[in-house]
């Protein structure tokens, strides 16, 4: 017995301070994420863009979306397979283990 722990007890600890590094990943992979958004405000593309007709701007707008949904659209379908796979992996984990 390292520290004092027991078995169960150091896994406890473990999964706690497993999720603490996750929790900081995530919120650094956000951070990271949001940087090029500052890159965004391109003066020649936003003048291009504002001195086309209202039509070309809404054309513009919709291409922007359509460009967007297949990235997202996987994006939706990997995380929801990942969440189902690891529910199902929690699920046969607690069965082997009695």
């Amino acid at each position: 017995m390292r520290g004092g722990l027991s078995g169960s007890g150091y896994t406890e600890v473990a999964m706690k301070f497993a999720g603490k590094i996750r929790l900081a990943a995530f919120l650094l992979l956000v951070a990271l994420w949001t940087a090029p958004a500052l890159a965004q405000g391109c003066a020649m593309c936003y003048a291009n863009a504002k001195a086309t007709p209202k039509d070309a701007q809404r054309a513009i707008n919709r291409a922007i979306f359509v460009m967007l949904a297949p990235p997202v659209t996987i994006m939706v379908f990997g995380f929801s397979f990942a969440i189902k796979y690891g529910k199902q992996r929690d699920r046969e984990n607690e069965n082997t283990s009695e």
